[in-house]
C-alpha cells in the first residue's frame, strides 16, 4: 500500500511517500480503507521527537491518528462493524507506528464510531481528536452545566471551536479568547470573543464581573495563571496545553480513545450541533507540506490529507 512514513526523528523532510505492507488485522481490529486523515499538532511533535520520553515508537512510523474511511474487513472478534461501513476514528494505539497517513489502517474497534452521514470524509476526519478532546474536557472533567459561564482559551482553534459548540449545546455561556480576525467566527459559533494580550483578564472580567465557573485552556503559555483571577469561588480549570495547571488546582487532560464518546460526537454532528471547518486539503504524497502548515500555528479549521 502507499503510505507516508519516517524512519528517524526530524523535520518534515524525513517524511517519505513510500510503499509499505498492508497492515495485519488482529481479532479486535478492522481494516479501514482511508479516505481522509486530519493533521494534528501532535503528529509533527511526535515526528520531531518531542514526545519520545512518554511514547513508545517503532520505526518506520506512519503518522496520523484521525481517520475517516470505509471498513474493508473485520477481525475475527470485531463484530461491531461490517464490510462497507463508513467510520471515523481516533486511532491511537499502545505504540506509535501504524498510523492513518496511508491507504489502509488496522484500527481497534475501541477507536472507531459510525461516520456522520451529513459530513464529507474530509470534514469527518477532522472530528475525532479535536472533538474527543473538547468533549472529555467539558463533559467528563469540568462537568459543565446549563447556565454556567466558561472561558475557552484559543477558542478559534480546532479543539477550541469544538469546545465552544459543545459548551453551547450544554447550555453554557462561552467567552472565547482569540485574535480579532477570528471574532466574527466565534460569534457565529455562539461565543463572546475577547482579544489576546495585555489586559486579557480585565477584558474577561468586564464580561463576567461575578467571575466564571470554568476555564478550558487549549493554548498554554501561562494563560491559565494570567487569568486565574477571573474565576468564581469553586471554579474548575482544565488544560490540554499546560501540565503546570495542576499546581494551580486544575487538571491536565490528554485525550483517550473512547467509542461511546466518539459515537456521541458523531450523533451531535448528524444533528447539526457540531460543524467541522476544513481549512485546506493535501493529497497523501504532500503530507509533509500539510505538517509544515500545521506547525505554523495560524490556520483556522482542520488541515486534512486525502487518500485517492
Amino acid at each position: 500500500m502507499k503510505a507516508v512514513a519516517y524512519r528517524a526523528y526530524g523535520g518534515p523532510e524525513v517524511l517519505e511517500y513510500t510503499d509499505l505492507p498492508e497492515p495485519k488485522v488482529g481479532p479486535d481490529k478492522v481494516l479501514v480503507r482511508v479516505r481522509a486523515a486530519a493533521v494534528n499538532p501532535v503528529d509533527w511533535k511526535v515526528r520531531a521527537g518531542y514526545l519520545d520520553a512518554v511514547m513508545d515508537v517503532q520505526f518506520p512510523v506512519v503518522p496520523g491518528w484521525d481517520v475517516s474511511g470505509t471498513v474493508v474487513r473485520a477481525g475475527a472478534d470485531a463484530h461491531e462493524f461490517s464490510e462497507g461501513d463508513e467510520v471515523i476514528g481516533y486511532v491511537r494505539q499502545d505504540w506509535v507506528s501504524n498510523g492513518t497517513f496511508a491507504e489502509y489502517v488496522a484500527a481497534p474497534v475501541r477507536t472507531l464510531a459510525k461516520k456522520p452521514a451529513n459530513l464529507s470524509f474530509e470534514q469527518a476526519a477532522g472530528l475525532p481528536l479535536t472533538g474527543l478532546t473538547a468533549y472529555q474536557s467539558l463533559v467528563h472533567a469540568l462537568r459543565l452545566g446549563k447556565g454556567e459561564t466558561l472561558v475557552v482559551h484559543a477558542a478559534a482553534g480546532g479543539v477550541g471551536s469544538m469546545a465552544v459548540q459543545i459548551a453551547r449545546h450544554l447550555g453554557a455561556r462561552v467567552i472565547g479568547t482569540a485574535s480579532e480576525r477570528n471574532h466574527d467566527y466565534l460569534r457565529s459559533l455562539g461565543a463572546e470573543p475577547v482579544t489576546y494580550g495585555e489586559g486579557l483578564a480585565d477584558r474577561i472580567r468586564s464580561l463576567a464581573p461575578d467571575g466564571v465557573d470554568a476555564m478550558f485552556d487549549a493554548v498554554g503559555g501561562g494563560v491559565v495563571e494570567e487569568t486565574a483571577g477571573v474565576m468564581a469561588a469553586g471554579g474548575r480549570t482544565v488544560s490540554i496545553a499546560d501540565m503546570g495547571v495542576t499546581e494551580l488546582g486544575g487538571r491536565y487532560l490528554f485525550v483517550r480513545p473512547d467509542p461511546a464518546d466518539l459515537a456521541a460526537l458523531s450523533d451531535l454532528a448528524e444533528r447539526g450541533v457540531l460543524t467541522v471547518e476544513v481549512a485546506e486539503t493535501f493529497p497523501l504524497e504532500r503530507a509533509a507540506d500539510a505538517q509544515r502548515l500545521s506547525a505554523e500555528g495560524h490556520t483556522r479549521g482542520k488541515i486534512v490529507v486525502t487518500v485517492a
